[in-house]
């Protein structure tokens, strides 16, 4: 029988003992869909590259948690620091369950907010500024230091049964090597306390924070069957303010700034604007340059509207992915940015009517792409050459200039609809 130890135990037997080192209670636990010892298998993708992927696998008895609350998720990160650790999920940990009053600033109020910058009022040249500004952006400073949860070398995050999960925490993977982070459905956070920003665009845009998770830095980082949604608050649920959406939500996977070496497979990514972003800016060179090597394989991006992903200057294999794209509101799932090698074959894309293959593809800067063997509503397509016939003032170069060789399979893109649609997300792993 598996065991486990209980972080609200461990916390309240320590402070009866009096003494700083955790004590440790265990207790038997439920079966979980993924092997918490479970490792990246060799081959599978860029994390398996250098040595492989193994989170925390190599943990003692002493440090395998079973945590029931944001906040003893919390505990068990920062328990005992350096030590491998495995960290099961039961039930689903609320971040922001005293909701957003509890991280406003005294004097904050949203209705002055909305009169002070009102465009009749600030017009839009120039950026906000003044009192309630500055009392936003205290609001957002206590919600971002509630919110977020940073993970520590050598970690396995997995979830227990079909319900477990996070709502409204991101999960900061940042400067740190070896994590896997499997079988949890991730509600995105939700911006209390968006920005306006007048000068965004033509008419001005709310721009707002807080990804579920973030690989900042780091190397080595397994993502699998994880389920990424906007859950009870997709952006259709939101309001408009100064006639523009009251955008509360941000990004749900972001891998930046130096960080290298990870796989994301079988997840779902589903309903969500700005998805999955690999390198956030064109200036990062320095950082960002021969890094961001990333592989997704077997995931499912379901309504989608843009960055399936967008790619800066990494080596991304993008292969045995199903694109279930909307009706409406769709820009594109493939952006190729600076320096960006992107490979995309094998891929399977289900469009509505109206909707062309040609916009798949969507080209910010100069760089070379391969895009092979990729199949559109049951037929073989050339994403390049489609893209390439409906606007030629954007033409992508074809040859991303290296080959891909660290796959465990590849299965024929006409399966992949029925096969993810059973296979990929969380509480999928067995």
């Amino acid at each position: 029988m598996t065991r486990r130890t209980s972080v609200a135990a461990r916390r309240s037997l320590a402070l009866l003992a009096g003494c700083t080192a955790l004590v440790v209670a265990v207790t038997s636990a439920p079966a979980s869909a993924a092997d918490a010892r479970d490792v990246l298998p060799p081959r599978d993708g860029w994390a398996s590259a250098d040595g492989g992927t193994t989170g925390g696998a190599g943990a003692d008895r002493a440090h395998v948690y079973t945590v029931g609350t944001w906040q003893d998720l919390r505990v068990a990160l920062a328990d005992d620091p350096g030590a491998p650790r495995i960290i099961k999920v039961e039930g689903t940990l609320n971040a922001t369950a005293a909701g957003c009053s509890a991280f406003e600033a005294d004097g904050y109020d949203f209705d002055r907010y909305l009169a002070d910058y009102d465009p009749a009022v600030w017009g839009r040249d120039t950026p906000v500024s003044g009192a309630q500004e500055d009392l936003r952006a205290a609001s957002a400073a206590r919600q971002g230091a509630a919110i977020k949860a940073y993970v520590p070398a050598d970690t396995t995050i997995v979830g227990v049964g079909r319900d477990a999960g996070i709502v409204g925490g991101s999960l900061q993977i940042q400067g740190v090597d070896n994590v896997v982070v499997r079988d949890l459905t991730l509600e995105s956070p939700l911006d209390c306390f968006p920005q306006w920003d007048p000068t965004d665009g033509d008419r001005g845009a709310w721009n707002s924070e807080y990804d579920s998770m973030v690989v900042h830095g780091s190397t080595h980082v397994w993502v699998d069957h994880n389920t990424f949604t906007d859950g009870e608050h997709p952006d259709r649920s939101l309001p408009s303010y100064y006639g523009e959406l009251y955008q509360q939500h941000d990004g749900e996977l972001d891998v930046v700034r130096g960080a290298d070496l990870v796989t994301v497979s079988w997840n779902v990514f589903a309903d969500h604007d700005k998805t999955l972003m690999i390198g956030n800016s064109d200036s990062a060179g320095d950082t960002d340059r021969g890094k961001l090597r990333v592989t997704l394989h077997h995931n499912v991006f379901r309504n989608i509207v843009e960055r399936a992903p967008r790619v800066r200057f990494g080596q991304v294999d993008a292969y045995n992915n199903h694109y279930i794209v909307p009706a409406g509101g769709y820009q594109y799932s493939f952006g190729i940015g600076q320096e960006s090698q992107l490979v995309a074959q094998n891929n399977a894309f289900t469009l509505p009517a109206g909707v062309s293959a040609g916009r798949i593809l969507k080209k910010w800067k100069e760089a070379p792409v391969t895009a092979a063997a990729n199949y559109v509503n049951g037929k073989r397509v050339d994403l390049i050459a489609v893209h390439n016939a409906e606007m030629p003032e954007e033409a992508l170069a074809s040859g991303a200039g290296w080959t891909p060789n660290l796959r465990t399979r590849v299965d024929n893109p006409r399966k992949l609809p029925a096969l993810l649609a059973h296979r990929a997300g969380a509480g999928k792993s067995r």
